[in-house]
């Protein structure tokens, strides 16, 4: 344990996280979320290929922010991190799933086919379109996780929830 976070770099994996940079998590919530994200590649096994970080961004779009096979190094990856933009936006969960399995867990993006897929999704927990989580149930090849960001007026209403 390092940090807080619990590592394991006895295999190798491909991990995707999903950042919703939408209007309702807002700027300072999207930095909260980066600065979360730099301390746990911190601690991957990336520098000898056992573990790929990708990054897609989603507010109304989605976007890759980075490839899986883009950096190799803690340093470089956590800069790249920290230069990411707040777009703001409506919330399209499901777009972004999506977009993960059919777009980004692809060769040409640098997944690996004999490597597990591990998609971590940061949110608010507020989809405007309920199909997410059918989305994400799509995926059963792959190990899909919610983080979810509660602000103290959505603490009590989460719409859903999947792991």
């Amino acid at each position: 344990m390092t940090n807080g976070v619990v590592v394991s770099s006895a295999d190798s994996v491909d991990i995707v996280f999903v950042l919703d940079d939408s209007t309702t998590v807002s700027s300072s919530n999207f930095e909260l979320m980066k600065s979360l994200l730099s301390q746990l590649v911190a601690n991957l096994d990336i520098e000898s290929n056992n573990t790929r970080v990708g990054i897609i961004a989603f507010a109304s779009h989605v976007r890759i922010s980075i490839r899986l096979d883009k950096y190799s190094s803690h340093a470089a990856l956590r800069r790249a991190i920290s230069s990411l933009k707040y777009h703001g936006g409506q919330n399209n969960t499901a777009g972004a799933l999506k977009y993960v399995r059919t777009a980004m867990l692809t060769p040409q993006r640098g997944d690996r086919s004999d490597v597990p897929n591990v998609i971590v999704l940061l949110t608010d927990g507020t989809s405007d379109d309920p199909a997410a989580a059918q989305v994400c149930r799509a995926c059963s090849e792959v190990y899909c996780m919610l983080l979810t960001l509660y602000t103290k007026t959505r603490a009590d209403k989460p719409r859903y929830a999947f792991v």
